[in-house]
């Protein structure tokens, strides 16, 4: 059929995208020697063994920690696979496994072997990230399950979703009202409730999409035994799993967790198992078997046969043991996952081998606008109804080839099923803007739908008429004229540009010396948003090193628009950098990364950019007509330091 045409084409760009990803990995790893790798967070080394221990399951797990670069910023996240390599045997076979990150300077690496090979003993170990193949082999398996499936859910799911079937649901039940939900909320509950295939929450910045979820969540909870929770981002599950714990509900949160909070912790299936009344069992027959392989590795490179009889003994004593150890944790395992009553995962988890053939009537996936559509059918394949939440209009999915993004691949099944009708509800209150910091992006994103909660929609720093930099809710610093123009860096190809960064340093300590002067003692918070990561790390620096601002109570927040998906502060300044004579703005083109770095501010939106470049684009051109409408245009010149 012509309508599933597009998984086949999925297939492709997907394969293209892998390729393309593998080959940047490739081309990082051979092009940069050990000391690049490093100062990227990619590698450490050198690294010590400091403890071997036997994890879920029979295969060993080590504790790695790095003895020199301490505390510096690295790439390594739980989940990720990376390898143990030698620069003393550096023709010996890696080790690979699974990351589990215990510090800044400590990893569990989770093994899929039962011994460690004798060059662990020779010094000079390393570890570095490896590619990520298993995200691309599961989005795989589920597209092939979609295109196959044949008189099953599956089959009528994705017809709902290709509008080849139309959707259907039971009559709303009008009278369901939450209290602490506004109009909207319930709303969206209500439909979630009545959908018998999908229905979507279009949660816009600030609307509390997550209290939305959670109620609904809670409320299909009272019919359900137990529904399936997804989303791409580990922060967001964690978040989830922690105001869903909140509600009483129980909550076995999969994977690795990305937020190390108490409640997210308490709910992992590691703390779960280690809390069971048998866990001493197996903790005793682990020890048992982690003594007696220590024994056997005492027979190690030159011995006899009468040593190698009894290396084989301790081993196949340990092996029994350690069967044990597993029979009794797969009883607990499975003991977790039927009775709780959440299971909380990103989509490639949701096809754990623990999760065997499990079934879920509901699956809630959050931030689905983020995630590639191969990635959300990982999850509905074993799934009877889905519901989608998340903001087409924010962050896209990250896309790595160029090829891949101009067939279609960063389309998501989201945006395809934003266009059936009537299955979706969009929250339409937002509690966290002064309304005119939302003015602008409600008018060119959500059609002038979204309206200020009273609570949020005069709020300013203040409403002393003689604060002009506290009284006034959004600024525009139009540095056109002034000849600031944007650097590239041509060892990492990432832009920046100082002199803009050094009026929007000035223009902070002005707004904090405004603030401070009347003793306030509410501290502001306030956030740092640059496009470009070489702007990030140059006004992370200006920052550090200035006396004023690193002494701030409040730590001040420099990221990319990334970053700062999901977050908000009371201040926020956005430093755009493109500045040039062709009028080349590059990825600021990218008008849904914009939306997010425009609704971050509560109280106060500082954008600092050239007028003369940006105008070129009919985007920026509407803002810098809507500055000018509401008195927020002002000159660089004002700022500069004479």
């Amino acid at each position: 059929m012509q309508k599933f045409s597009r998984l086949q084409k999925l297939e492709k760009l997907l394969k293209i995208e892998r390729d393309e990803d593998f080959e940047q990995y490739q081309k990082f790893f051979s092009r940069n020697n050990i000391n690049h790798r490093k100062q990227n967070g990619v590698t450490w080394y050198p690294v010590v063994i400091s403890n071997i221990g036997i994890g879920l399951g029979e295969y060993l797990q080590i504790e790695i920690e790095r003895t020199s670069n301490h505390n510096e910023p690295h790439q390594f996240t739980g989940g990720k696979m990376a390898a143990l390599f030698s620069n003393t045997h550096p023709d010996e076979e890696p080790i690979n496994g699974t990351v589990k990150v215990l510090g800044s300077n400590k990893i569990r690496l989770s093994l899929t072997i039962d011994e460690l090979p004798d060059w662990c003993d020779d010094g000079k170990l390393g570890i570095n990230i490896l590619f990520d193949e298993a995200g691309y082999r599961e989005m795989n398996i589920a597209l092939k399950k979609v295109m196959n499936a044949d008189r099953s859910r599956l089959a009528e799911l994705r017809d709902v979703m290709f509008e080849v079937k139309k959707p259907e649901f039971e009559k709303e039940n009008t009278s369901l009202k939450i209290n602490r939900l506004n109009e909207s909320q319930n709303a969206a509950v209500r439909k979630i409730l009545a959908a018998k295939d999908i229905a979507i929450i279009h949660g816009p910045p600030g609307t509390g999409k997550t209290t939305t979820i959670v109620q609904a969540i809670c409320e299909t909870l009272k019919n359900e035994n137990q529904v399936l929770v997804c989303s791409s981002s580990n922060t967001a599950v964690d978040l989830l799993t922690e105001k869903l714990h909140r509600e009483g509900i129980s909550v076995l949160r999969l994977g690795n967790p990305a937020r190390i909070s108490e409640e997210v912790l308490m709910n992992t299936l590691d703390a779960k198992v280690t809390k069971h009344p048998s866990y001493k069992e197996i903790k005793n027959y682990k020890r048992t078997a982690e003594e007696y392989f220590r024994m056997a590795g005492k027979y190690k490179r030159v011995f006899g046969k009468e040593e190698r009889q009894q290396r084989q003994l301790l081993y196949a004593e340990a092996k029994k043991l350690i069967r044990e150890a597993r029979t009794l944790e797969d009883y607990i395992i499975d003991e977790q996952f039927s009775k709780t009553q959440v299971i909380a995962c990103t989509p490639v988890v949701s096809s754990n081998r623990m999760m065997r053939d499990r079934q879920f009537s509901t699956l809630f996936i959050d931030e689905a606008a983020q995630a590639l559509e191969p990635m959300c059918w990982i999850p509905i394949t074993r799934s009877n109804r889905v519901i989608f939440a998340g903001d087409h209009c924010q962050l896209p999915p990250t896309v790595k080839s160029k090829l891949a993004e101009d067939g279609g691949l960063k389309e998501t099944l989201f945006e395809h099923c934003m266009v059936i009708k009537n299955i979706s509800v969009m929250l339409d209150t937002q509690y966290r803007m002064h309304e005119q910091i939302m003015n602008f992006s409600n008018k060119i994103f959500y059609k002038d739908k979204l309206k200020a909660h009273e609570s949020v929609k005069s709020n300013l720093l203040s409403y002393d008429e003689n604060e002009t930099l506290l009284n006034t809710p959004v600024e525009f610093i139009d540095t056109a004229g002034c000849s600031y123009n944007e650097k590239l860096n041509p060892e990492s190809l990432s832009i920046s540009n100082p002199e803009e960064a050094e009026i929007l340093i000035t223009h902070l300590k002005l707004l904090l010396s405004q603030y401070c002067i009347n003793k306030r003692e509410d501290v502001i918070t306030i956030g740092v948003i640059a496009p470009y990561k070489e702007q990030v790390q140059l006004l992370s620096a200006l920052i550090e090193n200035d006396e004023e601002l690193k002494t701030y109570p409040a730590r001040i927040a420099i990221k990319t628009i990334d970053g700062f998906q999901g977050q908000e502060k009371d201040v926020i300044y956005i430093s755009l950098v493109r500045s040039n004579d062709n009028k080349d703005i590059g990825f600021l083109s990218d008008i849904r990364r914009m939306n997010v770095a425009l609704t971050r501010a509560k109280k106060k939106l500082v954008l600092i950019g050239d007028s003369a470049t940006l105008s070129n684009h009919t985007f920026y051109m509407s803002f810098l007509d809507y500055v000018e409408s509401i008195h927020a245009y002002k000159s660089a010149w004002e700022f500069v330091k004479i």
